[in-house]
């Protein structure tokens, strides 16, 4: 993320910016023109228009700042009682394996605390909150050491070889060497 804590801007700069925009509303009010108003600001004129066209469908409240863009959706209070239900493990949700997922987060996300997040959300949420991917702790029991030697001696190299045979050629389209 660009800003701190997780995205947004701070409160200080947040500030500054709605003083900008109170500025232009006066300057609205006074008939200026954009171009000047702009200029002026060192700002640029299509932001200028948004403004003007927000402070004449709110006046100078609709020039305020409506706060934080990216307040969390899930408050820590709701992520304290999610962590619970994922310590109680995928199977205790009716999922088959004890494996959890993103879109499984997300859908007990979406069963207990009634908020729909989308996967890239819910994987953000669960990094901000100290969750990372999991590693197996051992080798599945399943694996076969032999197979998997005789796979990378054997297989392996006639996979990764190159397909294009390396002869001598031209690059030309009227010798017959090209073909």
């Amino acid at each position: 993320m660009r800003y701190p804590e997780g995205g947004g801007l701070t409160a200080e700069r947040r500030a500054f910016r709605e003083g900008i925009r109170l500025q232009a509303g006066e300057s609205f009010a006074a008939g200026e023109k954009t171009a000047v108003i702009a200029k002026e600001l060192r700002v640029s004129v299509r932001s200028v228009e948004r403004w003007r066209r927000a402070w004449r469908e709110g006046g100078m409240e609709g020039l305020r700042s409506s706060g934080s863009a990216n307040a969390p959706t899930v408050t820590d209070a709701q992520f304290a009682v999610l962590e619970e239900e994922l310590g109680k493990g995928p199977s205790a949700h009716g999922f088959e394996d004890e494996r959890w997922t993103l879109v499984r987060v997300q859908t007990l996300i979406r069963r207990c605390l009634r908020v729909s997040l989308s996967v890239a959300t819910v994987w953000r949420l669960l990094k901000r909150h100290g969750w990372s991917w999991q590693a197996p702790a051992r080798r599945a029991l399943e694996r076969d050491e032999h197979a998997v030697e005789l796979w990378k001696k054997e297989v392996w190299p006639r996979v990764k070889a190159s397909r294009r045979h390396v002869e001598p050629g031209s690059s030309s389209r009227t010798k017959p060497a090209s073909r």
